[in-house]
């Protein structure tokens, strides 16, 4: 199979969807688009839905990509355009770890992955969330990526940090063997 050209992340908040990202648009030299930067408008607020399909259907439309983000509404959109998916399937206590301390550590301050005016909150609904999202989520989002897999399309599954570093790795070998070639 040829180098992926969109590559979709997904996984629990705070799996590492935007560090492995950004990782893997330095390895490949693909365009790199976090979702959350596009949904959430200053002050947190909320894209609509329509607006939102419109606006997943454009970001990915594009013939090369790594995007990050869950937005389980629009799910189906990015794995039909996918060639790769990589679903961060990491325990509950080290997301919520994660999480936690990316709080403390930009607390009044928008992340780089998210959109300016949106500043690090404490949000116990969302801790919740993040809580829970292994047990109400997870099954949802395996049944449609082990759906997904075909000829044209890897799946990842990655439980560790070490295996998201392996594939970091491969891929920047292989897009430095490409560039020998071409």
């Amino acid at each position: 199979m040829n180098d992926p050209r969109r590559i979709m992340v997904i996984g629990c908040c705070g799996a590492g969807k935007s560090t492995l990202s950004k990782r893997l648009a330095a390895a490949t030299d693909l365009p790199l688009i976090h979702l959350d930067q596009h949904y959430w408008k200053h002050g947190w607020v909320e894209s609509e839905p329509v607006e939102w399909q419109t606006k997943v259907r454009e970001l990915s439309a594009s013939d090369h990509w790594i995007i990050d983000g869950n937005y389980g509404g629009t799910m189906d959109l990015r794995i039909e355009r996918a060639d790769m998916i990589i679903y961060l399937d990491y325990p509950t206590w080290k997301c919520m770890y994660r999480v936690l301390s990316r709080t403390v550590v930009y607390l009044g301050q928008s992340r780089p992955d998210l959109v300016e005016g949106c500043p690090e909150r404490f949000d116990l609904n969302f801790l919740h969330y993040v809580l829970v999202f292994n047990l109400t989520r997870r099954k949802s989002i395996m049944h449609k990526v082990i759906a997904a897999e075909s000829d044209r399309r890897r799946i990842h599954v990655l439980t560790s940090d070490k295996a998201a570093d392996a594939l970091v790795k491969e891929m920047k070998m292989n897009q430095s063997q490409s560039k020998l070639y071409n």
